[in-house]
This record gives C-alpha cells, sequence and structure tokens, in this order.
C-alpha cells in the first residue's frame, strides 16, 4: 500500500508545500543565477528514470559554460562559479528537483538519476535500480555519497529497492537533513569525484 500509493501522495504533497514555503528562496535564485550565469538559472540534463524512462532533470545552474581552443567544456573546478560552490555547500542546486518530483519523474527519495551512457552498462543486478523512482537523495547518498565505490553505491541502491518502507524512507529523510546541516559527506557534486562508471559485468 505504501510503495503504490502512499509514497506518491506524500511526495506530491510534501513537494507541493516545500515549493509554497521555498517561493521567495526559489525566486531570488532564479534572479541571481539569472545575473551570474548571462540569463541562465537552470541546468537540465537528460536522466534515465523508473524502467529507465528518460526525463530531464533540472538544478539550478552552479557552474558556466566556458570552453577550451578546441570546443570542449573547461574542468569542473574552472568553472564553478563562487555562487555555485556555495548553492552546492548547502545543496540548494537540488531545490528545483521538487518540481521533478511533482511532475512524477522523481521521488523524495531513491536511488539518484546517474547518466544515461551509463544505461548500456549495467548489469542484471546494478538494473533494479530502476526499478522505482530516482530519488532526490537515497540510502547510497546518507552512507557514503560519493567516498564508496560504485560497486558499494549500486548494492545499497538494489537494497533500497527491495526494501522501501515508511519508517526506513524517515531515516534517510533525517539523516539527510543531518548531513546538509552538518555539512557531512558535502562534495562539489554527485559526479564529480566520482571515476567515470565503466561497467563490471
Amino acid at each position: 500500500m505504501y510503495n503504490s500509493f502512499i509514497k506518491r501522495f506524500i511526495d506530491f504533497a510534501l513537494c507541493f508545500i516545500g515549493v509554497l514555503m521555498l517561493s521567495p528562496l526559489i525566486l531570488l535564485l532564479i534572479v541571481l543565477l539569472m545575473i551570474v550565469n548571462n540569463g541562465k538559472p537552470f541546468f537540465f540534463q537528460s536522466r534515465p528514470g523508473k524502467n529507465e524512462r528518460i526525463f530531464k532533470i533540472i538544478k539550478f545552474k552552479s557552474m558556466n559554460d566556458k570552453k577550451d581552443e578546441h570546443g570542449e567544456l573547461l574542468p569542473f573546478e574552472k568553472r564553478i562559479t563562487k555562487t555555485g560552490k556555495f548553492i552546492r555547500k548547502y545543496s540548494l542546486d537540488e531545490i528545483p528537483q521538487l518540481f521533478n518530483v511533482i511532475k512524477g519523474d522523481m521521488s523524495l527519495i531513491g536511488p539518484r538519476p546517474l547518466l544515461v551512457k551509463y544505461l548500456p552498462l549495467y548489469n542484471e543486478f546494478q538494473k533494479k535500480r530502476h526499478d522505482v523512482r530516482p530519488g532526490i537523495t537515497g540510502w547510497a547518498q546518507v552512507n557514503g555519497r560519493n567516498a564508496i565505490s560504485w560497486d558499494e553505491k549500486f548494492k545499497l541502491d538494489v537494497w533500497y529497492t527491495e526494501n522501501r518502507s515508511f519508517k526506513l524512507d524517515l531515516k534517510i529523510i533525517l539523516m539527510t537533513i543531518r548531513k546538509v546541516l552538518f555539512k557531512e559527506d558535502i562534495n562539489n557534486g554527485e559526479n564529480v569525484n566520482m571515476p567515470t562508471f565503466t561497467g563490471n559485468n
């Protein structure tokens, strides 16, 4: 009952309320980031969701689009702005994903949606992470985030999909709040300090 209906209802209700309560901050960040990023406050990227359905994840834009002489984007450390560092430090860049949850692409709690290019590299076990909606935060994020290996991250993701419950989701939310407030395991982004996943089938 919880996983088939109640979880989605809670996701929608909490995120709708969250958007209303955070609307002054959201508007302030939009204006600030429009100034910093030449009129582009948001970052969009294709990610795989439940059953590997592709959707557009939305975040506040924390990096500029500067490129080198070959037309390639410069490294992360040369593109992130001062404002970007601040919003990432306090996870403010994740706020727009509330709209992804309201739309139904994501859940508050679930495996983080990774890059589309990884889809062909997953083995059958790893593919199970797509049996549920991806989340803004998840079991792997509160148990090491980028400090753990890909193998361990996938094990935690799949364990969550097989053990979902209201009690577990509540525990993850409380652990996430603690990590954000005390800046535990907070780094520059979900894909920055992790090596590229190349598959291990």
